[in-house]
């Protein structure tokens, strides 16, 4: 067990005062934001201090102002590459290092890694706990398929390496800890806790929105999400698709989806307000570890036609409608059966919605607070004996 950080408490019960001092890592790429501000604003709650170390792109001004809602949050700009945008594998060993020299400069108790690649470093002086959001070789086996090629290869086997390294895994879905102890190699997959979301208050409704529509949204560049999929059968369906979130990725790849109408990247109310809005919700994404747009839908009540993938039915249940992965022909089906059945649309939002309330962000953070407790405990009884 590593040492290092302040002072700690005995964290080992569940009824011992928690406040420790938490370093988390965050980007603003995609979820993981989300994520984040959820997990500190639920950790500050109950008693621990935050520092989110943001890495990659700087967050934009919509984002920062979604964290200076979140009280007692200090934001630390790390300018640190993010494992899968880096140039090569010592410039994430360096942003491993970095962070390890600003976890001790913090006095944190505990790094909770959003991006486990960075433990391969092996410079952390206290307890590391990763989570498992996603990672390249599952990207790869799901939307792809065969061997990695060189320029994930490397970057697969760090995040191994930081699995390893880390003194417990967390992941999403039941679903995805399996694949990741699988493709990894671990000997035991990390612990399930399921991401939450604080549903979001609607704002205004954006500009030139159709009267009923569909909705999906998400990093729509990204390959494993198949927007492609419905822009293809966009003009078959009795309704347009109406689509939020951005375009092209941060490496400066870009998708073009003709068929469908894209309203940019939206702030929490306008998603709120459109989730609200679209007669349904539909994500035929080949690869998706949780799915926080999908939770944001169920919790408006907006049914949802999902890709039957195995952490959709895990988090879903009954609660969806499921088409295989790039079928096409069934998307098709599925939507046209719910727009013309308002009954069956009703009972398949009202279930969604019902679903939706087991993945908050208090359950959550007590999951993971529970994971820190674990692993602080027998630190703190070392210190104490020492």
């Amino acid at each position: 067990m590593r040492r290092g950080g302040g002072a700690l408490r005995d964290l080992g019960s569940s009824a011992a005062p928690f406040s420790p001092r938490l370093l988390i890592t965050a980007d603003a790429v995609g979820g993981v934001w989300s994520y984040a501000l959820d997990l500190a604003r639920g950790l500050i709650g109950e008693g621990a201090s935050v520092v989110l170390a943001v890495l990659g792109p700087p967050p934009g001004a919509r984002q920062r102002a979604e964290a200076a809602a979140v009280a007692g949050l200090r934001i630390v700009d790390t300018d640190l590459a993010l494992e899968w945008m880096a140039e090569d594998a010592a410039a994430v060993l360096k942003a491993g290092e970095r962070l390890a020299a600003l976890a001790r400069a913090e006095g944190a108790d505990l790094v909770h890694l959003n991006s486990p690649a960075l433990a391969a470093s092996g410079g952390f002086t206290v307890p590391v706990v990763a989570a498992c959001h996603s990672c390249v070789a599952s990207w790869w086996e799901a939307v792809r398929g065969g061997p990695l090629p060189p320029d994930l290869a490397w970057r697969s086997a760090l995040v191994t390496e930081g699995y390893r390294a880390a003194d417990r895994l967390l992941a999403p879905s039941a679903a995805f800890a399996a694949t990741t102890a699988r493709l990894h190699g671990l000997a035991a997959p990390p612990q399930v806790v399921h991401n939450g979301r604080a549903r979001q208050q609607p704002a205004r409704m954006p500009a030139g929105l159709p009267e009923r529509f569909v909705f999906a949204a998400g990093r729509l560049w990204d390959d494993g999400k198949d927007l492609r999929l419905l822009d293809g059968i966009a003009g078959r369906l009795p309704l347009p698709v109406v689509t939020a979130g951005p375009l092209a990725g941060p490496q400066g790849g870009a998708i073009a989806l003709p068929g469908l109408h894209n309203l940019g990247t939206l702030d929490s109310g306008q998603m709120a307000a459109c989730f609200e809005a679209a007669s349904l919700f539909v994500s035929p994404a080949r690869y998706e570890p949780f799915g926080l747009a999908v939770l944001e839908a169920a919790q408006a009540g907006c049914p949802l036609v999902l890709s039957d993938i195995a952490s959709f039915r895990e988090i879903w249940g009954e609660a969806a409608e499921y088409v295989s992965p790039g079928d096409g022909d069934g998307f098709v089906a599925a939507i046209a059966r719910l727009l013309e059945d308002p009954a069956l649309r009703r009972r398949r939002g009202e279930a969604a919605a019902a679903r939706a309330r087991r993945y908050t962000p208090a359950a959550m953070a007590r999951g993971t607070q529970q994971i820190y407790r674990a692993v602080l405990a027998p630190q703190a009884c070392q210190e104490a004996q020492a």
